[in-house]
């Protein structure tokens, strides 16, 4: 199969009904293992009284925070490399730059497989 461009891609989509792009999204999270999370929204300072409110309730999404690199800090990027789509400076630059958070918003269980991962790979990590 020829490879696509973006405008074919794109374009392929554009004829796509919004049941059979929600399917599409779906097999492709699962075949490549990764999650289509939207940008994180901008938090008002209004939205304080109503947080306190959500965190009594059961909390279902959750932020995985890379505290350090440890040792093996090549194999830290590899590991953010594959938990998120970025490239191999950004993924540096994020490792390099911690504190910082790899996943945001994600599923316990999500949250719980990429701590895993990157104290695997040496990391130290923090889940809120």
């Amino acid at each position: 199969m020829a490879k696509l461009s973006q405008d074919d891609l794109l374009a392929q989509f554009e004829e796509m009904t919004l049941i059979e792009l929600s399917e599409f999204v779906k097999a492709f999270e699962e075949k490549f293992d990764v999650t289509a999370a939207a940008a994180a929204p901008v938090v008002v300072a209004g939205g304080a009284a109503g947080g306190a409110a959500e965190a009594a309730e059961e909390q279902d999404e959750f932020d995985v925070i890379l505290t350090g690199a440890g040792d093996k800090k090549i194999q830290v990027i590899k590991v953010v490399r594959e938990l998120t789509s970025l490239g191999l400076k950004e993924a540096k630059d994020l490792v390099d730059g911690t504190p910082k958070p790899v996943l945001e918003k994600v599923a316990k269980d999500a949250a719980d497989k990429a701590k895993e991962a990157l104290e695997g790979a040496g990391a130290s990590v923090e889940v809120k």
